[in-house]
Order: structure tokens, then sequence, then C-alpha cells
């Protein structure tokens, strides 16, 4: 029975710390894509305003 119990700390001590870097992980890539998103959208916008574009 003990070790058992044992197995299953084990087990459950390495999907919390795998599911913590994997969250983690997520965040870093979901921050970067959107900072990117962010720099296209100013890009975009900087280009049509150099370029004399009608806004309306």
């Amino acid at each position: 029975m003990k070790t058992t119990l044992l197995i299953m700390e084990i087990y459950l001590q390495a999907f919390k710390n795998f599911s913590n870097y994997l969250i983690k992980s997520y965040l870093k890539v979901f921050a970067w894509f959107s900072f990117f998103l962010i720099l296209v959208g100013l890009y975009a916008l900087i280009f049509r305003m150099s370029t004399g574009f009608a806004f309306g």
C-alpha cells in the first residue's frame, strides 16, 4: 500500500510540474505572436498614412 501511495505521489508531482511548464510555454508563444500582430498592424497603418490613403 505504501508503494502504491508513493507511486501515485510521484505521478501527481510529475504532471503538476509538466502542466506548469506547458502553460508558461503557451503564454510566451502567445505573447510573442500578439506582439508580432501589433507590429504588423502598425506597419500597415504607417504605410497607408505615408502613401496618402484616404481613411474615410
